[in-house]
């Protein structure tokens, strides 16, 4: 014997549609379906943010800068001079990178910057010319010229 709650409904009774179909009022729906909306705008969202550039935020602090002492004289037009045996010269005078380093900077630095000319030896090793290309660059010399090719244009 079965005893039946008021709130249950038999599958045999009259309001059960065995296809899933329960019989309701035949009014329309009033609400819409806002879940496709916010699908948009979601979307919309996302590809504004990505579309968006990120700016950095920069403050330039001006500081007092260190005054270079050159351990030679900066002229108007300066030779920089590597030997077939990779010496560094500066205008004639040998000295190491990290005085080649500070001359460059002190000629950087220099209101009138002077012309840093840039001759290496033929047979200079190609390491050597090229570390003391990027020593010279890293130093902040503008004014640079190559010289001296003249004389390798002829392979004999």
């Amino acid at each position: 014997m079965a005893i039946a709650s008021p709130g249950f409904r038999s599958r045999f009774s009259g309001q059960y549609d065995p296809r899933g179909r329960h019989k309701r009022s035949r009014r329309a729906m009033g609400e819409m379906n806002v879940t496709p909306f916010i699908d948009v705008l979601l979307v919309l969202l996302v590809m504004l943010i990505l579309a968006v550039p990120i700016k950095p935020h920069v403050t330039q602090v001006d500081l007092p800068g260190e005054t270079i002492d050159p351990p030679f004289a900066v002229l108007a037009e300066n030779t920089v001079a590597i030997s077939e045996a990779d010496e560094l010269s500066w205008n004639g005078a040998p000295l190491t990178r990290d005085q080649l380093a500070a001359q460059v900077a002190a000629a950087a630095a220099s209101e009138d910057e002077p012309l840093l000319r840039f001759e290496p030896a033929a047979l200079a090793s190609y390491d050597t010319s090229a570390r003391t290309l990027t020593l010279i660059k890293d130093a902040g010399a503008k004014r640079f010229a190559f010289i001296g090719n003249h004389r390798h244009r002829d392979w004999d």
